[in-house]
């Protein structure tokens, strides 16, 4: 591959011939003279789940932002269901995120509130269901992710992975048709991670969602993908099936999958004066 944009994905690499759930369209993000997403494009077909791969500082939360409807590009545009999100009012934006689930990679959870209570928040916030109704979805989404005799105990007395579930199990509770999860299995264990994992894909298989993970985790990122796009210093250098992304030539792409470091410039008496400029 080279640096320059991808093709668009062949009938092969989408899950079906449908439109695009999510459209981004030559998207920019300018923070003052630094670029952090450089003419983007990228299309997520329903039910499919789309992993965001790169380095750090590459762009991938920006982009995850971009497709929440939480920032507005400097140019281009972002469609959802058909909705030029970039072109809407915040007020105006309120329909469309009820479609989106969110689980943050630090899980955000209120710490003066039990489990049971963060994940009815968005029910109380967004609809006028009956508290008896608002319960019951409560307790079913917590059984969904197997948190269901976890209900009133508070964040800080849950595990780093049980803190994951409980941000999935509220980012599902008004039902969405998208679910975004930033690092789903950052800082967590192996053994937790896989259970992450086989949770994303429960949720794919039993709901038939549209899942966008942005993720450093490779075992993770290879199990649950259908597509996976790949960025690297805002470019989009890559987008394709599991396949198509590990067999890549691209240099870049063989570096972070090979796991090998960034080579040291100059001799090692510069690269000694650069660590001890101040």
């Amino acid at each position: 591959m080279s640096d320059s944009p991808p093709t668009p994905p062949t009938s092969r690499s989408r899950p079906d011939r449908s439109e695009p759930l999510i459209s981004v369209q030559d998207v920019v993000v300018r923070y003052g003279e630094h670029i952090i997403l450089d003419h983007l494009h990228l299309d997520i077909y329903p039910g499919e789940t789309m992993v965001i791969l790169g380095g750090s500082g590459s762009g991938k939360t920006t982009l995850l932002r971009q497709m929440e409807a939480l920032e507005k590009p400097t140019s281009g545009r972002v469609i959802i269901k058909g909705v030029d999100v970039t072109a809407r009012t915040e007020q105006e934006l309120t329909d469309i995120r009820r479609i989106m689930g969110v689980s943050f990679q630090s899980a955000a959870m209120f710490n003066s509130m039990t489990l049971a209570e963060n994940v009815a928040l968005p029910l109380r916030e967004h609809t006028k269901l009956a508290e008896s109704t608002i319960q019951l979805i409560t307790r079913m989404k917590l059984e969904q992710v197997g948190l269901s005799k976890a209900e009133d105990l508070y964040p800080s007395q849950l595990s780093g992975g049980m803190r994951k579930r409980a941000s999935v199990a509220r980012a599902m509770a008004m039902d969405p048709e998208i679910l975004f999860f930033d690092e789903p299995s950052a800082g967590l264990d192996p053994i937790i991670a896989a259970g992450i994992d086989e949770l994303i894909l429960h949720l794919k298989d039993a709901f038939k969602m549209t899942i966008v993970i942005v993720t450093h985790e490779l075992a993770s990122a290879f199990l649950i993908a259908d597509r996976m796009c790949f960025l690297h210093l805002g470019k989009m250098i890559a987008v394709g099936t599991r396949d198509e992304i590990r067999n890549s030539d691209h240099p870049r792409i063989r570096q972070f999958l090979d796991r090998k470091p960034d080579h040291m410039m100059g001799d090692q008496k510069t690269f000694l004066e650069r660590l001890t400029r101040k």
